[in-house]
């Protein structure tokens, strides 16, 4: 059957016919090749297809099965007769073969259409390539066929095209989808779309369509793919990472798979990339031929015209097919780029929920967002430019075949320059390298200061350190890093400029070579091709250096996020968990025996050392301790944060916390106390919750942001409670609140007749009011149990410390020590006119529990909710992220350059078109060289053109160098200065309650992220954007020069351009902005997981954060991915365009050589233009919308620099109060009015009252009754609503802020400390002697710690001071005071943190002699604090109910003061001492 029938034989090309194959190697080879794939892989299909379920599908979905099926089948009886027809007729076909395999081809496709259409949802991939594919083949047959001489060869023709007849309708149907069901974006369009789709990005068109329409929101992105999803790509990684240390072979065991193919369709485009000047070749040459053999009359026999046009269309094929695979190579480098990152951002939030105690104390929790932030990022660059590194070479290899193929050895001169250019960019690369690592400290150290300088900006406001902080960071960002930036940018200047030159000269030593080597003239059919396989060659030469720098980078970060993922993590036998379910009364719920504890491993002494406690279900213990004794840290010790050396820890149950520092999600409140329980409606009722403006549905701000010091801890306790935990660990939690609140939660909720009566509670406490109640006290001193017992059996032994303790105190009658609040500012809520019923409230809701625990059943546990969906993600907390839609405004642009300098910027713009225009000039110089050897017949080497495009040459090289250097250095440093400069003035000028409401990632995120486009991004991709336009109009201008009717294709072209282009910045820049808006989220979130690492171990929440992680990761992921594919839409729309000029050039090429006389050299000149075309196009807009995306930064840094409402000026000249004001301390409010925000209500209402100098004035009310507002007011961190205060006669409305503010001195709340050394946390403006310093050291009790430390005043603090306890912060600020000798001082529950020694020490320096002429405001919930004060004032929602002398107030039996006294335990005797 194999046999050929033909006189031709089996040879390929035709010797009867012009320009043909022969009919066998048709029949015999090309269409039954295609045949006999179809039937085996159809076979391999269906057997896969077998194995899958069937589904339901609709009835239309039916009737096109039906259709495409009959149609089949009456094909395949169409092709039975065909073949009975050429059996009938002897010698009808050449070959048998493809008209037996076509029947059972199709019979195969039958069964193939009807099992995918019943058993997938996307059509056939098998039949959508088979067929056009044959009917190409089939069109070659049909010429050949009609052409030679056979019997009935009209029959056979009609009945084998009357097979495709029926075929073709069948194909057409089996392109629409078989699943036609109705689907909202709930699925990822690409499960249902056919190969043509995927290949052109189809996909993504109705979501383009709706881009250029209406702004796309999130809802409008299709969903993600499973195995897409981060929960799955976190897992891969962690059981790679499992059983190999490396990170590099983790990541590619779980990633890798795609990427190997993405390699080989990358080296495959590559094959084809190199084709295209082999193509050039064959059609110059073709050319060249027909000229000569046109000119020589009839002699010879020329080429046929339908060569011309063949190579044409080929050159199109090759181009489209070009197209397809890089496109898919691309989107797979994004896709696995996305993976890497959403893997690496999962491991290392879930590391960072068991990193030691050790390793979190090394690392700043900036270090380890920017793990997350820069160096996953990294890794996700380079997988999408890392393959470059295998297909540079490769494709370099390519080139050099090619060109030793048309220039012989000549080339090789070309190749030795290039090969000693690497050494030389390496050497670059390796300074970028060094400079880049530099920068990125630079960069960290400038974020860890920014964020402590927002963490601390309540502070630095009260002090009036603006100054001090805007000088830190500046002297890093423009003496360190601007300063590097510029050696950079020189730097980087000069690598481009190399990159570009290198090629140029490469050629042009080239064929210099060659013209004096070689024998046969350099013609066009040579020199052009040899030009377009240079230009190949730039891109691998030039991407090669970038990607070397980013793997260079990549080493780096693999380095430090696998120094991460390996550190130490917290040891799992720091405690043992047994669960029992039903613990009775009196079981054991904690059992420590032996315990020695360590914070870090290298510790000298133990924190806590051989620690011995049982605690038993139903009891209440206390422990006591003076400040640093190890309070705190015993309760560490037990939910397992510290390292246990010796001993062992036992719990039965589960545990709940309530930290010292209450940690606050920014969520609503009552998701703060449900925290991720089941909302239980029976048990959840709790006080102070009507205050809010939304009750229980108030956003909180960042860290607890908008909640009072007294609310963040309730919320905090609130949460405790509602756990309903076996073990309830409370650090300290009745000190922020008022005395008879912190009575009331004692006796309903703590205490033995208490909500929580039947679990065991441990109680950290100052206080000693509640002492008797307690089941067993301990007490610690430098982290030993000096004894532990019930309270009768302390108090009966004459020499315990409690006793003297409880004695020493008996008489002031303490309250609760109040504990350090939060850290974060202590605003109190803006509480509603209702504030006074509140008691009421509170008292009845209370009773309402009571009564539940009068059945002294201990309540079930709550029960973890389940996840929200993806879509219902997370909501933006207080204020939404300023997102701008549709174009960036021309006005940012021109906010850029202003910045940058317009002269430079012209300046450049004009070198770039300069060189453009030169390198034009020096093309042409080659045409009219290579026309000239060709007439001549040999090469002249001194030739005027030739040395001409040398000249031109070198001309392009410098002006491009001018380019780059003018923008790098003269345009992008000056706008990275102004933009950050000014962005930072106008944050730091910005008022308290814009900090109170932005969360602090948001405005991090302006200072890394955004700072570093502007920095190192925007010049780059403006560069491009400069130089690619100009290229693209050079071509449009060649090509429309030489060949007049290409200008009618342009109009087209141009239009369909236009149109794509419209649809696809309109999108892309939203989709930019969505992935921008949704990353915010998971920095936010991470960092606010990181403060709150201890309650979310305690509670054992783990799974649940990382849960809900892995949600706003995928939330990003469902921006990013859509974000990258629409580049790949709009370059596969645009490359197609540029495949229409190669063959319409082409095409208009061939006819004009046929039809009139057309020179091989103009053709040359004009394909090789033609041919970078695409390439062009493609980055012109890439490029235009990159830096559309990029100015997006530029946006919001000018959006935070010019619309901040800044506060009032810092200084006004023409009103400075004299040098030495306030002489006397006179404060006066007259009428005074003020709320926090103009849409809330008053806090403060109708204020009048007169504080006479040296006045000692106590503050007290209730929680919220606008005490710490007063404070406010008198720094105007708000501002008078109406009214105005006077301090010594000067109205403080009329001054500077900082005047006012360096004029009065407060000891906050909450202490902040910073990164940094103990001289530069007491006096950060460095104004002061050391001398000072220790005396105000002295005075405030911390002169033997530190001089206790190593390093005295250089000792370092960690960051937000955490190596101190609470108190010894407390005391810190103290000490600032004290240094700033002002005549007013304010005290916001400044002892509220540390122990009663301690405070009755700070009271007598108050009442000391220092202090004597002073006038001192004290805001206390420790009545005792102030009973001794001149006056006392007692606030009521906002406005003064009393304020006397505390004995008048005392004696006066209405008086709410009195009451609140009586509550405290105040006892007769003190009203005594205050008569004296």
């Amino acid at each position: 059957m194999a046999t050929c029938a033909d006189v031709e034989g089996w040879g390929i090309v035709s010797w009867l016919r012009e320009f043909d194959l022969t009919l066998c190697f048709e029949e015999g080879v090309i269409l039954t090749s295609l045949l006999a794939i179809l039937l085996l892989s159809a076979v391999g299909s269906i057997g896969a297809l077998t194995r899958l379920p069937s589904r339901d599908i609709s009835g239309k979905s039916r009737w096109k099965l039906w259709a495409k099926l009959t149609l089949l089948a009456l094909a395949i009886a169409a092709s039975c007769f065909n073949l009975f027809v050429v059996l009938s007729l002897k010698h009808a076909a050449s070959v048998v073969w493809p008209y037996v395999l076509e029947p059972l081809a199709l019979l195969a496709s039958w069964v193939l259409t009807q099992l995918n259409h019943r058993r997938t949802r996307s059509s056939s991939t098998i039949l959508l390539l088979f067929w056009p594919a044959y009917i190409a083949a089939l069109a070659i047959w049909s010429r050949s066929f009609l052409q030679h001489d056979v019997p009935g060869k009209l029959f056979v023709f009609l009945s084998k095209w009357a097979v495709q007849l029926f075929a073709l309708p069948a194909y057409a149907l089996e392109c629409i989808s078989p699943d036609d069901l109705d689907r909202n974006n709930t699925e990822s369009p690409i499960i249902t779309a056919n190969v043509y789709s995927i290949w052109s990005f189809a996909w993504l068109t109705p979501l383009m369509e709706k881009g250029s329409k209406e702004f796309v929101t999130e809802d409008d992105l299709p969903a993600l793919l499973p195995r897409d999803e981060s929960e799955k790509l976190g897992q891969d990684l962690k059981t790679a990472l499992e059983k190999h240390s490396s990170l590099w072979v983790a990541l590619f065991l779980s990633y890798g798979g795609p990427y190997l193919g993405a390699a080989v369709l990358k080296v495959l485009q590559d094959s084809l990339a190199f084709l295209q000047p082999q193509l050039l070749r064959w059609l110059l040459a073709y050319i060249s031929n027909y000229q000569t053999t046109k000119g020589a009359a009839h002699l010879l026999v020329g080429p046929s015209p339908l060569e011309g046009y063949a190579i044409a269309i080929i050159m199109f094929v090759a181009s489209i097919v070009q197209t397809v695979i890089l496109h898919q190579y691309f989107q797979i480098c994004f896709e696995t780029g996305m993976r890497v990152r959403a893997g690496l951002v999962t491991a290392i939030y879930k590391k960072s929920l068991v990193l030691s105690s050790d390793e979190r104390g090394s690392r700043a929790s900036g270090d380890i967002v920017n793990l997350m932030s820069v160096d996953a990022s990294r890794l996700q660059d380079l997988c999408t430019y890392g393959l470059i590194a295998i297909s540079g070479p490769f494709q370099i290899t390519l080139a050099f075949v090619s060109l030793y193929n048309l220039l012989g050895w000549s080339a090789f001169v070309g190749v030795a320059i290039m090969i000693i250019s690497i050494p030389l960019n390496t050497s670059i690369a390796r300074l970028l390298k060094k400079m880049q690592e530099q920068q990125m400290k630079n960069r960290d150290r400038r974020t860890r200061l920014m964020s402590e300088l927002l963490a601390n900006i309540k502070s630095i406001k009260l002090y009036a350190w603006e100054y001090a902080f805007i000088r830190r960071v500046l002297h890093v960002r423009n003496d360190l890093e601007l300063r590097m930036l510029k050696k950079i940018g020189i730097v980087t200047a000069l690598n481009t400029t190399l990159w570009g030159g290198i090629p140029m000269l490469v050629a042009f030593s080239s064929f210099a070579a060659a013209s004096v080597f070689s024998s046969r003239p350099l013609t066009a059919d040579v020199i052009f091709p040899a030009i377009s396989l240079f230009m190949l060659l730039q891109f691998p030469l030039a991407m090669f250096s970038q990607v070397t720098s980013n793997i260079i980078e990549a080493l780096v970060s693999v380095k430090r996020l696998s120094g991460f993922l390996h550190a130490e993590e917290l040891r799992q036998d720091a405690q043992a968990k047994v669960h029992k379910n039903n613990l009775a009364i009196g079981d054991v719920v904690l059992s420590i025996k032996g315990g020695e504890f360590l914070w870090k491993k290298h510790d000298i002494s133990a924190a806590l050392e051989d620690i011995n406690l049982t605690v038993r279900k139903g009891e209440l213990v206390g422990i006591l301790g003076r400040v640093g004794s190890g309070k705190s840290s015993l309760l560490s010790a037990i939910i397992g944060d510290m390292r246990k050396t010796e001993g062992e820890v036992t719990l039965f149950g589960n545990v709940a916390y309530a930290a010292q520092n209450p940690w606050i999600l920014s969520a609503t409140v009552r998701d703060n106390i449900l925290f991720s329980h089941e909302y239980d409606e029976v048990f959840y009722n709790l006080p102070d919750l009507e205050l809010l403006p939304q009750g229980d549905l108030t956003e909180v701000g960042e860290k607890g942001i908008t909640l009072s010091g007294g609310q963040r801890a309730r919320v905090a306790l609130a949460r405790a409670v509602y756990a309903r935990a076996d073990l309830v660990l409370l650090d300290d939690v009745l000190a922020a609140v008022d005395s008879h609140v912190a009575r009331h939660i004692f006796d309903r909720v703590i205490g033995p007749q208490g909500l929580l009566a039947t679990k065991a509670r441990i109680l950290v406490t100052n206080g000693i009011a509640y002492l008797k109640h307690f089941d067993k006290l301990v007490y610690l001193r430098r982290g030993i149990i000096l004894e532990c017992g019930a309270y009768n059996e302390l108090m009966s032994n004459s020499d315990s410390e409690t006793r003297k303790l409880v004695h020493g105190h008996a008489t002031s009658g303490s309250t609760s020590g109040a504990a350090t609040p939060g850290r974060s500012s202590g605003m109190a809520t803006p509480t509603t006119s209702e504030g006074g019923d509140m008691q009421a409230t509170l008292v009845g809701e209370l009773e309402y529990v009571a009564e539940k625990v009068a059945r002294r059943d201990s309540f079930k546990k709550a029960v973890l909710a389940s996840a929200p969906k993806l879509r219902d993600a997370p909501r933006d907390g207080i204020s939404k992220e300023h997102s701008e839609q549709g174009r960036v405004k021309m006005e940012v642009y021109s906010q850029y350059l202003h910045a940058a300098s317009k002269k430079g910027f012209m300046l450049f713009v004009l070198a770039t078109v300069l060189q453009q225009a030169v390198s034009v000039i020096s093309t042409v110089m080659l045409r009219l060289w290579g026309e000239n050897n060709r007439e001549a017949g040999n090469n002249g080497l001194a030739d005027k053109y030739f040395l001409g495009y040398g000249v031109f040459s070198l001309a392009s090289i410098i002006l491009g160098a001018c380019a780059a250097l003018l923008i790098w250095v003269f345009c992008s440093l000056r706008s990275s200065k102004h933009l950050h400069d000014s962005m930072l003035n106008s944050v730091m000028r910005a008022p308290l309650s814009f900090f109170e409401t932005t969360p602090t990632g948001r405005i991090l995120n302006l200072f890394s992220r955004d700072t570093y486009v502007v920095d190192q991004i925007l010049a780059r991709v403006i560069q491009n954007m400069i130089r690619t336009s100009a290229v693209v109009a050079s071509i449009v201008l060649v090509i429309g020069f030489s060949f007049p009717p290409f200008l009618i294709a342009v109009v087209p072209l141009t239009w369909f351009y236009y149109r794509v282009t419209v649809y696809y910045l309109a999108t892309s820049r939203e989709l930019k902005r969505l992935d921008a808006v949704s990353r915010s989220p998971i920095f936010a979130w991470f960092s606010e997981s990181l403060a709150g690492l201890s309650t979310i171990r305690a509670y054992e929440q783990q799974s649940v954060f990382i849960a809900d992680n892995a949600r706003r990761i995928d939330r990003n992921q469902l921006c990013y991915l859509p974000s990258t594919a629409v580049n790949r839409w709009l370059a596969v729309r645009l490359e197609f365009v540029g495949a229409v000029i190669i063959v319409t050039t082409a095409m208009l090429a061939v006819s004009a050589v046929v039809h009139s006389n057309v020179d091989a050299g103009l053709v040359g000149l004009v394909l090789s233009y033609a041919l970078n075309t695409t390439g062009s196009l493609n980055w012109f807009v890439r490029s235009a919308s990159e830096v559309e995306q990029n100015v997006v930064s530029v946006e919001r840094i000018v959006h935070y620099a010019k619309d901040l409402e800044p506060e009032a000026p810092y200084e006004i000249p023409e009103n400075k109060p004299p040098s030495e004001w306030p002489t006397a301390g006179e404060v006066e409010f007259r009428e005074y009015s003020a709320r926090y925000r103009p849409e809330l209500d008053l806090v403060l209402k109708d204020i009048s009252m007169t504080i006479k100098p040296k006045e000692k004035i106590g503050i007290c009310g209730r929680t919220g009754a606008g005490k710490s507002s007063l404070l406010l007011a008198l720094f105007r961190i708000i501002e008078p609503a109406s009214g105005t205060i006077f301090i010594d006669k000067v109205d403080i409305g009329k001054l500077g802020l900082h005047d006012l503010r360096s004029a009065v001195s407060i000891v906050p709340q909450n202490p902040d400390l910073f990164e940094g050394t103990l001289r530069e946390n007491i006096d950060p403006v460095g104004q002061h002697q050391d001398v000072d310093i220790w005396t105000a050291l002295e005075h405030a009790h911390l002169k033997s710690y530190v001089e206790s430390l190593p390093g005295g005043l250089d000792a370092p603090v960690q960051e937000a001071g955490s190596s101190l306890s609470s108190g010894q912060r407390q005391l810190l600020c103290f000490a600032r005071a004290l240094l700033r000798k002002t005549k007013v001082l304010v005290l916001d529950e400044a002892t509220s943190a540390v122990d009663l020694d301690t405070d009755r020490a700070i009271q007598e320096i108050i009442r000391g002699p220092i202090f004597h002429d002073v006038t001192i405001l004290t805001i206390a919930h420790r009545l005792n604090t102030i009973i001794e004060s001149d006056r006392v004032l007692v606030l009521d929602a906002g406005r003064i109910a009393e304020f006397d002398t505390p004995k008048k107030l005392l004696e006066d039996k209405s008086s709410i003061f009195r009451s609140m006294a009586a509550e405290a335990g105040l006892t007769e005797v003190q009203v005594e001492n205050a008569n004296d």
